[in-house]
């Protein structure tokens, strides 16, 4: 497989995101700002140097929702928080079918991967403005997904080196179990697609594996990088893969860079938010 170097000298890149342009939107964690990568290659600044962005959602009031030390939604130049609490920030996000955007609190050092760590959340905002906590016991939380049909929810756990799986029944979340759980398994950034495979970033073992719903290995890329982050589809057909990492180990001086490769089956289209 045949990836494409789309950008690079970046730090830790996080959130990528496409919206219906096919403009390309990630972050950049350790050195802050928020960049839009436009079809024709032009990269612009679309949230300067906020700092800690792990996740992105398109808003469909136009914008982006952002994490950070607080969610909060971007529009225009003008910052609107949708949510914060004592965690010390929130990683990964992701949009339902309705609008709601469910993320992740980070209750201690995400860099730190040999501490002991207090459990963080899964927090989903709500519609009318208010915030539910839908699970707990997320050692150091990462990428958000959905099965094709909605039933089911994905969520990396690189602290216990796992994806956790819940069904929602009724809104709620039940029948937690753990998927494909390796010592040496470090999940990060997901992306789901329309066959139902979860095709996960694992943080240094240079690839991204794809996971069946039963938990089972059924693919991976290898990526010239000893941390790749994060990925997402995209393209007018959805079989454009983006993977981001914070390194390049074919060009350490490209640090940081932007990947594509075509596949054969198409992710699931984004959900925007509408909190």
């Amino acid at each position: 497989m045949t990836l494409e170097t789309l950008a690079w000298g970046y730090g830790l890149i996080e959130g990528p995101r496409v919206d219906a342009d096919d403009n390309l939107f990630f972050s950049d964690v350790q050195n802050g700002g928020v960049f839009r990568r436009a079809p024709d290659g032009e990269i612009t600044i679309a949230i300067p140097k906020r700092r800690g962005v792990g996740g992105i959602a398109l808003h469909a009031d136009g914008g982006l929702v952002v994490g950070g030390r607080n969610i909060c939604h971007v529009k225009d130049g003008v910052t609107r928080v949708v949510f914060e609490n004592d965690a010390s920030g929130f990683n990964d996000l992701m949009a339902d079918s309705e609008g709601r955007v469910y993320c992740g609190t980070l209750r201690s050092n995400p860099f730190d991967l040999g501490a002991d760590r207090a459990a963080g959340e899964c927090i989903r905002l709500e519609l009318d403005g208010t915030a539910t906590e839908v699970y707990g016991g997320v050692a150091l939380t990462n990428g958000i997904g959905f099965s094709p049909d909605g039933r089911q929810i994905y969520h990396s756990d690189t602290g216990n080196h796992h994806l956790i799986c819940h069904d929602i029944v009724d809104g709620r979340m039940a029948n937690r179990r753990a998927l494909f759980e390796r010592p040496t398994f470090f999940p990060d950034g997901l992306a789901v697609d329309s066959a139902g495979t979860i095709w996960v970033a694992d943080f240094g073992r240079r690839c991204v594996r794809g996971i069946s719903p039963d938990g089972e290995e059924v693919g991976s890329i290898e990526v010239p990088a000893k941390e790749v982050t994060s990925l997402c589809f995209g393209g007018t057909d959805l079989r454009d893969l983006y993977i981001v990492t914070a390194d390049n180990t074919d060009d350490p001086s490209r640090k940081g860079t932007v990947f594509r490769t075509r596949v054969e089956t198409p992710g699931l289209a984004n959900n925007v938010a509408r909190v």
